[in-house]
């Protein structure tokens, strides 16, 4: 899997970065939707380089102008809840992509620090051949980005996968590298070293689900 790092590079996108981690300002649920939206943004239009192209001709009122055009059949994925406002970023770049929705959330059955991945939901067109991007922002222990992946294999075999993330945790990084096909590309902005002993990512920024949308009961 190809990994690619985005703020190996200074850029305007640690200002969002920095917004969505300030305690001081998570409570604006409106700001924090949209750096996630701006941060999808940004890393569509990274994604976007490696797209295959071809030449297409534009009539423009004084003549004939040509230009290369991606030609990629896109499938946007968004992992619910959090992965909306993501979805929301890459769908406003990639106007014309089929979108596919999927539950992934955390069960702890034991009330402890214990837990599994449950998929509950699955709406999504065929994948066969295609593009598929998939956007969660939180990539943590990486368990919930498998096991949308097994979820997905009866939609068919994308000719390429694309991860979304905001905030990763290297751990979980090293085990998506086990698994994912080897020409699979992670988009992350930016990577955290560690795990704490609850599987969440320090110094993270807390529950992105919780808040862009609110806390939900505990289930």
């Amino acid at each position: 899997m190809h990994v690619h790092h985005l703020l190996e590079k200074n850029s305007i996108a640690n200002t969002f970065i920095s917004q969505l981690r300030d305690i001081n300002l998570q409570t604006d649920r409106m700001r924090f939707r949209r750096n996630i939206e701006r941060l999808g943004e940004i890393m569509g239009y990274e994604l976007s380089k490696n797209f295959n192209f071809s030449e297409k001709e534009v009539q423009t009122p004084l003549g004939q102008a040509k230009i290369q055009l991606p030609q990629e059949e896109l499938v946007i994925c968004s992992i619910l809840r959090a992965g909306l406002p993501l979805h929301t970023g890459l769908l406003n770049y990639f106007d014309a992509a089929d979108n596919s929705f999927i539950s992934a959330y955390r069960h702890h059955p034991n009330n402890d620090e214990e837990f599994e991945i449950l998929v509950e939901y699955l709406a999504s067109p065929s994948l066969e051949g295609k593009t598929l991007i998939l956007a969660d922002p939180m990539l943590a222990t990486g368990r919930s980005f498998v096991n949308v992946l097994k979820a997905l294999e009866k939609m068919g075999t994308p000719k390429v996968i694309h991860l979304v993330s905001v905030i990763g945790a290297t751990e979980g990084i090293e085990y998506l590298e086990t698994v994912f096909p080897e020409n699979s590309h992670l988009w992350i902005a930016t990577i955290d070293e560690k795990l704490n002993e609850r599987g969440y990512i320090v110094p993270g920024l807390g529950d992105a689900g919780d808040l862009c949308f609110g806390s939900k009961m505990q289930h």
